[in-house]
């Protein structure tokens, strides 16, 4: 173990996370946590990208010499425990931060805090880069799809022992400011890696971390210092273009503020950014307006799958303005020819997904409307994907989804390869281990020819189809005649 830790102190030289006069320092907290009583250094000369070779050897020690048990859980919290020997304190990442962003600027303060996230192993780069990602063409230009394989899948065994621990209210949640240091149990994760950078969005206190999971570049998370539910109102809009004046080279959204069409934390009032170039960001524009009450902001409607206005202007305080003005309209705005009703029984279903990003000097924020609005025929959500897809995607539509990205389950892998079988004519077409697949894989058949070679790009090739049709469910004002009509009826409307 000597060895791996000489290793482990020279990758942390290198990567800067300790000082040469942190060495003893961190060498004894090693030790401690290693349950060692002797270290002996040694001259080591390597370049290492990644801590996790040395990790994994530590572990794999640790867990012959009983000190942990030898399950995913047990080792993610106890390789964070190590790592946490290695780590400066939040108050220098913190001083680096903004010392890096005054001398140096934005991008270099991002640069790295980013860099930092990834050699402390918060960000397990080695289980991010087993995500797959593939472009899918579409009429409304690439589509990026993704299946997420960055979350290991808990044993039964592990799912059990955490039934028997008592859930306690701390923190609060998983974007809680009390993060910063927490040593985990089963059932919540280990952040003592974790480092928050504070920032002001006009007088409110927000911090920037990034996301462990990075589910595309430098996948940041912008949460509020309060534990408060999600709202998009005017106030949003202000928040996002104030990030834009800190960080302009990211982009900035949130999720909806509504069940169904918000993201999978509506408890805790945050943000999603990073530095990403995603489709919507691409699509043509179907019509200008303008209005004459906001001189300075041009507005668009997007040629995109979920109904998107975009605004874009110098003039920041015209643009919230209006983009305020929209939401208020669209918060009581029905049309029931399209399935569109503001309020049943009082309970709204009209909210907006937010984007905003900087163009050159103009802030351009995207307005996408959202409605989560059920009926018999679609339990789930009218603009919910449809049973029709649910065997690729079932989830809520987010964020991240609405710009173009899918974020695909795991479970995908496994059943694709069947799928394969079937198309390859290994598996017959009805055999019951393609489950939901079964009416999709005798569909695609018919639509190309498959051979071993291509059979992987074809089958991506479907999926990207299906995930378009999961976009088009989403939206309110379809991209047809009678929908586009429906969505200018609605601009029209806004004066």
């Amino acid at each position: 173990m000597n060895h791996e830790i000489n290793r482990l102190l020279n990758f942390a030289l290198q990567q800067q996370l300790i000082a040469e006069t942190d060495f003893d320092y961190a060498a004894n907290l090693l030790m401690d946590v290693l349950k060692l009583n002797d270290f002996q250094k040694e001259e080591i000369n390597e370049q290492l990208k990644e801590c996790t070779p040395i990790l994994n050897i530590l572990l794999d020690e640790a867990c012959q010499r009983g000190l942990i048990e030898d399950d995913t859980t047990h080792r993610d919290l106890f390789d964070t425990r190590i790592m946490n020997c290695l780590m400066p304190r939040p108050s220098e990442v913190i001083q680096r931060f903004y010392s890096l962003y005054s001398t140096k600027g934005p991008k270099a303060a991002t640069d790295a805090y980013y860099q930092l996230s990834i050699a402390s192993n918060y960000i397990r780069k080695s289980r991010v880069d087993k995500n797959m990602k593939w472009i899918a063409n579409s009429p409304y230009g690439d589509i990026q799809i993704s299946i997420n394989l960055s979350k290991p899948e808990k044993d039964p065994k592990e799912i059990e022992k955490a039934k028997l621990i008592k859930s306690a209210d701390y923190p609060k949640c998983l974007l809680c400011k009390e993060n910063v240091g927490f040593a985990g149990d089963l059932k919540k994760n280990a952040r003592q890696t974790h480092r928050i950078i504070p920032m002001k969005l006009d007088e409110d206190h927000y911090y920037l971390q990034y996301s462990p999971y990075v589910y595309y570049n430098e996948h940041c998370i912008v949460f509020n210092e309060q534990h408060l539910p999600m709202k998009i109102n005017g106030q949003t809009f202000s928040h996002l273009l104030a990030f834009l004046d800190v960080l302009p080279h990211y982009f900035i959204g949130s999720n909806a503020d509504l069940p169904i069409v918000g993201g999978s934390i509506l408890s805790h009032d945050h943000f999603q950014g990073g530095c990403h170039h995603f489709p919507i960001e691409t699509a043509k524009v179907l019509a200008e307006y303008s209005f004459k009450a906001y001189p300075a902001v041009k507005a668009e409607m997007i040629e995109w799958p979920l109904s998107t206005l975009r605004l874009t202007s110098k003039n920041k305080a015209e643009l919230l303005e209006l983009s305020e003005h929209i939401l208020a309209v669209w918060q009581h705005y029905s049309d029931e020819s399209v399935d569109i009703i503001a309020f049943s029984e009082g309970v709204p279903h009209n909210t907006i997904t937010p984007i905003a990003r900087k163009v050159a000097d103009f802030y351009q924020l995207d307005l996408v409307f959202r409605n989560n609005r059920c009926n018999d025929m679609y339990p789930d959500g009218i603009f919910h994907p449809h049973p029709a897809v649910h065997h690729i995607k079932k989830e809520n539509i987010g964020l991240i989804e609405v710009m173009g990205l899918a974020i695909l389950p795991a479970r995908l892998v496994k059943e694709m390869q069947y799928v394969e079988e079937a198309l390859l004519q290994e598996r017959a077409m009805d055999d019951p281990i393609l489950g939901t697949h079964l009416e999709w894989v005798s569909a695609i058949a018919k639509a190309h020819t498959y051979t071993k070679e291509n059979v992987k790009e074809k089958i991506q090739e479907e999926i990207g189809k299906v995930f378009v049709e999961v976009l088009k469910d989403a939206g309110v004002f379809k991209l047809n005649k009678e929908g586009i009509e429906a969505f200018k009826r609605f601009v029209s409307n806004l004066g």
